[in-house]
């Protein structure tokens, strides 16, 4: 049985990038890792960026997987939102590639990992954008901007799991459901604020 080179060296990068982050991470690394010889992994890929954009690929492919599980077309778009973002900021907090990349992010702020950092968020972001849409299109919710609804419930679901955990005692999933089933769904309001 033939050894997938490619596949190896994919594995070995997303070692070295789960452990090291994407600035500490060399070719040389990789190879080790990976044991083969650097000019092999450069018969794949051209640079350290290639390797590393076609591990996020694959990393956005599986957190789409991850956030297909969730949709179940009999619940209501809060049920949903509430299930897909959930999960989704699951995987991020317990994917060890992803939380080396925030931690980069933030400690060190390299810019291909902000430019990541980006680009998952915006992949999540034109996912939910699309459940927004549909519930918008049968009627379910009120027209709105299904972008910058979408990123406005991604920024409240971050800071609500992340944010509010660093000063407090974390919420439970239940907790967080409700408040946004609260901000979102039914409004803070115990009266119409317009006549």
């Amino acid at each position: 049985m033939a050894i997938d080179r490619r596949q190896l060296i994919l594995e070995a990068a997303t070692k070295s990038f789960s452990l090291f982050g994407y600035k500490a991470t060399t070719m040389d690394q990789v190879s080790k890792l990976a044991n083969v010889g650097k000019g092999t992994i450069y018969t794949f890929f051209k640079n350290k960026e290639e390797l590393f954009d076609e591990i996020i690929s694959s990393l956005i492919k599986d957190m789409k997987a991850v956030a297909e599980q969730e949709i179940k077309h009999d619940s209501t778009i809060d049920e949903n939102v509430n299930r897909v973002l959930f999960r989704l900021l699951e995987f991020r907090k317990s994917h060890q590639l992803t939380i080396k990349l925030f931690q980069e992010e933030r400690e060190i702020g390299t810019q291909a990992v902000v430019d990541v950092v980006n680009r998952v968020e915006q992949a999540i972001i034109n996912y939910m954008k699309g459940i927004i849409q549909e519930a918008i299109d049968r009627g379910e919710i009120k027209p709105c901007n299904p972008e910058i609804t979408a990123f406005v419930m991604l920024k409240m679901y971050v800071s609500l799991i992340f944010d509010w955990e660093q000063q407090h005692t974390p919420l439970d999933k239940e907790e967080i459901s409700k408040l946004f089933r609260l901000y979102f769904f039914d409004g803070l309001s115990n009266k119409p604020l317009h006549p």
